[in-house]
């Protein structure tokens, strides 16, 4: 998210990042760490861009019921109505030690966005990635996560790109929907 940051920077945002122990620490405490965060950011209403399981936590946070106000939302590749990889990879050896606690909000998602907030998602169609290995292949996604994975009525706005799950993070086509959608709060297309 670092490369996403430094973009966002030269666009002219302010930009914080938010670093949690996606292994170690439970969702629902990655959650309120996150909303203690964003209160104690500047904006009002800070605009929001999380990647898998970090759009995860973000939506955790917004259906808490003392969830902190914010602008947009962009989700990158994030697993809303689970993942099936995350699944497939609790059934290998030392599957359960490599995905640690995230196991259990992985295997979950989120399946929806809780209250009145613009949320987007960009999803990504090139299938490279560790998630192939974990049972994916045949299935449209992005390496990582399924293309169905993404998809939930109470997105804003959602946009498959060419890209793979870890190169979505580098992708200037990604980025300038993140603009597009910061800024419109809407994508140059939608695909569902």
């Amino acid at each position: 998210m670092s490369f996403i940051a430094a973009r966002l920077r030269r666009l002219g945002y302010s930009t914080r990042s938010f670093s949690y122990r996606s292994t170690k620490a439970v969702a629902e405490d990655c959650a309120s760490n996150l909303a203690e965060f964003v209160r104690a950011t500047p904006s009002a209403a800070p605009h929001l861009v999380g990647h898998s399981m970090g759009g995860l936590v973000i939506l955790r946070m917004l259906a808490m019921s003392e969830a902190p106000p914010v602008g947009r939302v962009v989700l990158l590749g994030t697993p809303m109505q689970g993942s099936e990889a995350a699944h497939k990879t609790l059934q290998l050896p030392g599957g359960t030690a490599l995905l640690g606690v995230a196991a259990a909000t992985l295997c979950a998602g989120s399946h929806g966005v809780h209250g009145n907030h613009e949320v987007g998602m960009i999803a990504g169609s090139r299938a490279i990635g560790l998630g192939r290995m974990a049972g994916l292949m045949g299935k449209a996604s992005d390496g990582t996560v399924a293309l169905c994975e993404t998809q939930s009525e109470s997105l804003t706005g959602r946009i498959t790109l060419p890209v793979s799950h870890t190169g979505m993070l580098f992708s200037s086509a990604v980025m300038q929907e993140i603009r597009r959608f910061l800024e419109l709060g809407r994508f140059s297309y939608d695909s569902w």
